[in-house]
């Protein structure tokens, strides 16, 4: 990566000067670590998040397209949403409209009763996780590294939402987080629920459904003997950090699990202090976790190569 600052259009998205505050401001730290400048779209609107889409398409995408209108509108065709929910009803709505010209023509009509008018294809929808390992760069990430978290143990979970179809990420085992963490020196624990859904807004429906898939995540990062669940998505760090104690209470499990946004890790391995980064204001605390963190790498781990089932069909021979 050049010295020259990479600009881009930014879309914060509600949550970050709410419920993901931490992610908010740890974002300005990493941005100044690794000289990205965010320029804010003006009058920014929500993006409706999941259900308004469920309940009138129509109005729910023109409400979308105002905001790609407005990104349209800076010195840029990027767009970086880091809230993973917003990420994916950007990059859909602006996909739709290149693809569905009914659809981009009713949608120009609902702008233009507000003066806005957007092209499709204008603006490249990016999440904020693509931009840091695509533009910036893992081998630029780790010359800023000062101080690495030798000795934690992180479970990347993305969440089932930026590795839908049409994404640019793998729908199957997205790779991304993973080499990031590794490149701030934490061990990255072998995740198989990495893009499984934590429940969304279904804690207002059904709370034992809810329940049950934060349940098999936080469990498969317990089993996997991870000290912290790593994120990008405000709403799956809500979900797990938030409703652990319900889950334990509904389960009879004893989950402890930290759960911090990924840019919250790139600040410390960055030198930022913990009160910079928003650290501190989870509900299960990571400070415990956090003390993990040594001054020399950890030992690669010896794995035992599994029994084989005596009941298990035959193997094919070795070509």
């Amino acid at each position: 990566m050049s010295e020259e600052k990479l600009h881009y259009a930014y879309y914060p998205g509600c949550s970050m000067s709410t419920s993901a505050h931490a992610y908010g401001s740890s974002i300005k730290h990493v941005n100044q670590a690794l000289g990205l400048e965010f320029e804010e779209i003006e009058d920014w609107n929500c993006c409706g998040a999941s259900e308004y889409i469920s309940v009138n398409a129509l109005p729910a995408y023109s409400l979308i397209a105002r905001n790609l209108s407005l990104a349209a509108q800076t010195n840029t065709h990027e767009l970086v949403a880091p809230c993973s929910m917003c990420y994916l009803n950007l990059h859909k709505v602006e996909g739709y409209m290149r693809k569905y010209p009914d659809l981009n023509e009713k949608v120009n009509q609902a702008l233009a009763a507000g003066g806005l008018h957007y092209k499709p294809g204008t603006m490249h929808v990016r999440h904020l996780l693509d931009v840091i390992v695509e533009d910036v760069g893992y081998d630029a990430v780790a010359q800023r590294v000062t101080k690495p978290l030798y000795g934690l143990r992180v479970a990347p979970y993305y969440g089932c939402l930026i590795t839908r179809p049409e994404s640019e990420y793998n729908p199957e085992y997205p790779t991304h987080l993973d080499e990031l963490m590794r490149r701030l020196g934490a061990t990255v624990i072998d995740f198989p629920l990495k893009t499984h859904c934590c429940g969304g807004h279904m804690t207002q429906i059904s709370e034992e459904t809810a329940y049950e898939l934060m349940r098999r995540i936080l469990h498969n990062a317990d089993e996997y003997k991870a000290d912290l669940i790593v994120t990008l998505c405000p709403m799956c760090q809500l979900n797990l950090d938030a409703f652990q104690p319900q889950v334990n209470q509904m389960f009879g499990t004893n989950f402890h699990m930290p759960v911090l946004f990924f840019t919250q890790l790139m600040g410390l391995a960055f030198g930022f202090s913990q009160n910079q980064l928003g650290i501190g204001s989870e509900i299960v605390s990571a400070s415990a976790a956090l003390r993990r963190i040594s001054e020399q790498p950890a030992e690669p781990e010896q794995r035992a190569p599994k029994k084989r089932d005596k009941n298990a069909l035959p193997m094919p021979p070795a070509l």
